[in-house]
């Protein structure tokens, strides 16, 4: 009997991952206010990047990243994962009728707990879907230091229909 083949793994069109970028990174003001960048776009899991800047600092004296930006970006990149899931799914579509999919998307529940301060030139993120059900998806989340040291971790529960 032959070997079975794994399916080699999935990967999106350039189309949908410039489309998915534009959205994410220029059309969300917010994660435009926090620098927030894709630096991976795959659907099994999302990584991303910020900058430290000085309007994200919330202790002056100890230039710490203020935990509201910590929260927010591990929200953001929460969703950005269950995107990467849902157009995963949805493969047999056209990638900009699959980024309609994303119109009703929210959060439900987000917990963050904070391990370590955040102090440091740029901080990356990662993010994977743990569930996608057909009404609500739950994705997991991590904040890191640029020296690969996890600074906060995140959970968070997605509506997604």
């Amino acid at each position: 009997m032959a070997a079975m083949k794994n399916p080699p793994p999935l990967e999106f069109e350039p189309q949908f991952v410039a489309a998915l970028r534009e959205l994410f990174e220029k059309r969300v003001v917010f994660n435009t206010v926090l620098g927030l960048q894709i630096t991976q776009l795959k659907p099994e899991f999302v990584e991303g990047r910020i900058a430290m800047k000085p309007e994200l600092i919330g202790h002056f004296a100890h230039q710490r990243l203020h935990g509201g930006v910590i929260s927010a970006t591990l929200d953001a990149m929460g969703g950005l994962a269950v995107m990467a899931a849902i157009g995963a799914r949805h493969m047999d579509e056209e990638p900009m009728q699959r980024l309609h999919r994303f119109m009703k998307l929210g959060t439900i529940d987000l917990r963050i707990d904070y391990l370590r301060p955040a102090i440091g030139e740029w901080f990356g993120m990662k993010a994977e879907v743990l569930r996608l059900g057909s009404r609500v998806a739950s994705a997991r989340m991590e904040f890191l230091g640029s020296d690969g040291k996890l600074l906060a971790t995140g959970a968070g529960a997605y509506i997604i229909s």
